[in-house]
């Protein structure tokens, strides 16, 4: 009986311990930057000195096999190094997002570019973000419509990256990398599914028919372009 109490008051203790450890453990609020210009972010990653890697893929269409991508996303990482590197996203949780908490567990200090929309819609950042660089902009990424030209938040992700990595990818993903390439900075695709059911739902309210392709729009442009340095 003795033995019994002492067993499930240790099991207590340790729950309690490891919930102070997980509490210890979690991020400090993101630094907050309101860039009202792409210079304004090119200044902040200036002042860093480090290199920029930018990870761009899906978001809220997210992953078939969201695993694989985070093992594709530690291959990468495991090739860099976290004390002068920053992992830069777009800020959010979802999707490409969750490559954050890895590279915060390996070191890596980490930012996001993110349209100012996200800061008025309220969307949710992620939790293992450490700075997030509000770009005043009207839209969410991509090129401006009807024009041939990067919208700012698209115009900040790609000026102020020193290398890219596509996992996967849509539209505003293969606009950016596309930039990238004729800027001849560095890039990287690695091929990946989208959600497959979240893709066949978003057809079926939109009245089109289910779609057969799940490897995005960035394939459609990089899919046989292995890895490696633009030109």
């Amino acid at each position: 009986m003795q033995l019994r109490h002492s067993t499930n008051v240790w099991l207590a203790l340790s729950a309690l311990l490891h919930c102070f450890a997980t509490l210890a453990a979690a991020e400090p609020a993101p630094r907050i930057i309101e860039a009202k210009s792409v210079e304004a972010a090119q200044e902040f990653f200036a002042r860093r000195g480090k290199t920029v890697v930018t990870f761009l893929g899906y978001s809220g269409a997210g992953y078939e096999d969201p695993e694989a991508m985070l093992a594709a996303a530690k291959k990468v990482l495991g090739r860099l190094d976290p004390k002068k590197t920053i992992v830069n996203i777009g800020a959010t949780e979802s999707g490409i997002g969750a490559v954050y908490e890895l590279a915060r567990s390996l070191g890596f200090e980490t930012t996001g570019i993110v349209s100012s929309l996200a800061k008025d819609e309220k969307v949710p950042l992620s939790p293992h973000v450490q700075t997030v660089i509000f770009i005043q902009d009207k839209t969410w990424g991509g090129l401006v419509a009807d024009t041939e030209r990067l919208s700012p938040t698209s115009q900040a992700m790609v000026a102020c990256s020193d290398r890219l990595i596509a996992i996967g990818g849509g539209p505003v993903a293969r606009d950016e990398l596309l930039a990238a390439q004729r800027a001849g900075k560095k890039f990287e695709y690695i091929p990946a599914d989208l959600n497959h059911q979240a893709a066949i739902e978003k057809a079926r309210k939109q009245g089109q028919p289910a779609p057969t392709n799940f490897r995005g729009a960035v394939d459609e442009s990089f899919g046989r372009s292995g890895p490696g340095d633009a030109p």
